[in-house]
This record gives structure tokens, C-alpha cells and sequence, in this order.
């Protein structure tokens, strides 16, 4: 499992670096675009990030199990998609936020802030994944949502400054906050719970 999620890793991370680089690309074009909408379009990329997230990670664990527990399927689709979301789109980006001392660094939790939206969503995801399982086009959709989720955390806090110096470190964040996460909900979360010697992403 452990050269599997190695492979799984290398693999994706040319994509995570395209969906970076787009990011920085949309940060060029609307880094002066006032917090407001930038929250406003936030509430739009990271709840379609959360059912795609739960979709895929719940498709994992059903595509691999032999015997699918109900109960863990919506375990592993929600604390995949809800909880790593979370720390894609929200903490990596807020701690980026302080460490680069944005003027208006802040944290927004979707499953808390709009708790209504976001879990409900996460519950779709999860009810698709268990009738109809995929895992390739979601992902690939999950990781550039997740990116421009995350950059518009970020954007958030800028405060219209923008720096070449910036552009590099947020691309290194942006990168961070996608690949790590979004592997780890895809493809190392779901598969602890697959009692299986042989596992890797269905393509």
C-alpha cells in the first residue's frame, strides 16, 4: 500500500502543479477584487469541493472493499471530504495568510460558518459514491476546485497588495494545500479503511 500511495503521490503531482499555476494566474486577475466577493466566490469552489471530495473518497472505499460497512462508507466520505476540505481550502490558507502577514488574514470553516450548505453536500456526495462509485473525473475536477478554493481564502486576505515575492509563495502554498490534502482524502484515507494488499486509484 505504501508504494502505491508513493506512485499515487508522483502522479498527481505534475496536475497539482498545473492547478497551481492557474491559480496564480486568476490571483493576477482578481487579487483586487474586494473581500466580499472573494467570500462570495469562496462559498462557491469549496462547497463543490467538499461533494466531489466525498464523492471520490467514498467511491474509493467501495471500489476497493470486498464487503462495504454502510457506516464507514459515510465515515470515510465525510471526514474525507468535510474535515480535509477543511484544511485544503481553510487552515493551510489562513496559516499562509499569517505567516505572510496578510492585512486581513482570517479563517472561514464552511461546516461551521455555513453548516447548512456545506454538510448537506458532503451527505450527497456520499449517497451518489455508494450508487454510482467513480474516482477518475472526480478527482481531477477535486483538485482545481480545491486549488481555487484555497487561493480565494487567500485573496481574502490580501488586501489588494500583491508582490512577485507573493506570486512564489502562495504558488508553494497553493501546491501544499492541494496535493497533500487532497491525496490524502483521494487516496491514503480510504484505503486505511480496505483490508486489501493490492489498492491503488482507478483510472
Amino acid at each position: 500500500m505504501q508504494k502505491n500511495i508513493i506512485k499515487e503521490l508522483r502522479h498527481h503531482a505534475p496536475f497539482t502543479i498545473f492547478g497551481a499555476l492557474t491559480g496564480i494566474i486568476i490571483m493576477l486577475l482578481f487579487y483586487k477584487v474586494p473581500s466580499s466577493i472573494s467570500y462570495n466566490i469562496f462559498y462557491v469552489l469549496h462547497p463543490m469541493h467538499v461533494i466531489l471530495s466525498a464523492l471520490v473518497t467514498a467511491s474509493m472505499y467501495k471500489v476497493y472493499s470486498k464487503k462495504v460497512n454502510p457506516l464507514i462508507l459515510i465515515l470515510v466520505g465525510y471526514v474525507g471530504s468535510v474535515g480535509i476540505a477543511t484544511l485544503s481550502d481553510s487552515i493551510i490558507p489562513y496559516i499562509g495568510e499569517i505567516m505572510l502577514n496578510l492585512p486581513n488574514p482570517g479563517i472561514h470553516l464552511g461546516f461551521i460558518e455555513k453548516w447548512w450548505l456545506i454538510n448537506p453536500l458532503a451527505f450527497l456526495g456520499i449517497a451518489i459514491a455508494y450508487f454510482n462509485p467513480d474516482t477518475r473525473f472526480p478527482h481531477a475536477g477535486h483538485v482545481l476546485l480545491s486549488t481555487w478554493a484555497s487561493l480565494f481564502h487567500i485573496i481574502m486576505a490580501l488586501g489588494g497588495m500583491i508582490s512577485l515575492t507573493l506570486f512564489f509563495v502562495v504558488f508553494i502554498f497553493l501546491f501544499i494545500a492541494v496535493l497533500v490534502p487532497c491525496c490524502l482524502s483521494d487516496i491514503i484515507f480510504p484505503l486505511l479503511f480496505i483490508k486489501t494488499k493490492k489498492a491503488g486509484l482507478k483510472r
